[in-house]
């Protein structure tokens, strides 16, 4: 497996606390976020990590220095968009040399019950996303073989794509092949990556993962961060 983790953010939802540090460096239950979530992706069989840093990139890249000691076995790689700020698709397309097979990519502030082996293990076609059933304003439309088609917004209407009745939640976790990435050559440097799978679903084989049982915690807040050390006990 080769993995791809999302640390660049500036943590805005998370001041004061990123004021000082970079989100990916917030503590949760005295562990850095970037190293629970390495330490998923590792027990996932990941033998190369890459992660992009930006907000405080200094700090981040002297404590991805101490995480290689601590992964030996595992290549830590940085990708650098300290001077500029790239979205998730740039940030995607500036790292993309660096994977030669289907890539796991996951938010760096995302806490869940996923067994990434067996999810890395099941992706199929360009991209597979992780998502669910849960309660949110902002969907990703299916049709009934789980090919995405489409996105919606319920509370103010608004469709990208076609709308469906298979509408679920994206977990921040997906599975892309490097063949998909390539098509990242015509895009400009800094793009959202769901703007980019809204564009290129209808050509290219970008499938949802639906999993009933998830448990997820995004905790790029400070009310979810109070409540993530409750989260880890439970696991």
């Amino acid at each position: 497996m080769q993995a791809m983790i999302f640390a660049a953010g500036k943590g805005t939802r998370l001041k004061p606390l990123t004021d000082v540090i970079p989100k990916a460096l917030v503590p949760v239950g005295d562990v850095p976020l970037i190293q629970r979530v390495m330490q998923k992706i590792v027990d996932g069989g990941a033998t190369r990590i890459v992660v992009n840093i930006h907000h405080h990139a200094p700090q981040l890249e002297n404590y991805l220095s101490l995480l290689q000691l601590k992964y030996p076995s595992v290549e830590i790689l940085i990708s650098d968009e300290s001077r500029e700020l790239l979205d998730t698709g740039g940030g995607i397309k500036q790292a993309r040399r660096l994977f030669n097979e289907p890539v796991l990519i996951h938010n760096c502030d995302i806490l869940s019950n996923v067994n990434l082996r067996e999810f890395y293990s099941q992706a199929k076609g360009d991209a597979t996303l992780l998502v669910s059933e849960r309660k949110t304003q902002r969907y990703l439309c299916f049709d009934d073989d789980m090919r995405l088609v489409g996105w919606t917004n319920i509370a103010t209407g608004e469709v990208k794509g076609t709308r469906t009745d298979r509408l679920y939640a994206f977990s921040g976790i997906h599975v892309m092949s490097p063949s998909l990435m390539e098509r990242m050559d015509t895009y400009p440097d800094v793009f959202p990556i769901m703007d980019f799978y809204l564009r290129e679903c209808a050509t290219a084989d970008i499938r949802g993962y639906l999993k009933t049982d998830l448990d997820l915690l995004d905790v790029g807040k400070t009310d979810t961060l109070e409540k993530a050390t409750e989260f880890l006990c439970k696991k």
